[in-house]
């Protein structure tokens, strides 16, 4: 009874779409934050190690 109650809760057009594991967006979202920073800060980065 309570899985049909959550199906008709999402809009009609999107009861079809398969939505990831809210963990694998986070994860995402750390990696791309992570990188970017690398790549801003590279110089500065670099000039740390030497």
């Amino acid at each position: 009874m309570t899985e049909n109650n959550n199906e008709e809760l999402r809009p009609s057009k999107l009861r079809g779409v398969v939505f990831p594991k809210a963990k694998y967006g986070v994860i995402a979202a750390i990696i791309i934050i992570v990188v970017g920073n690398f790549i801003y800060y590279k110089d500065f980065l670099i000039s740390l190690i030497k």
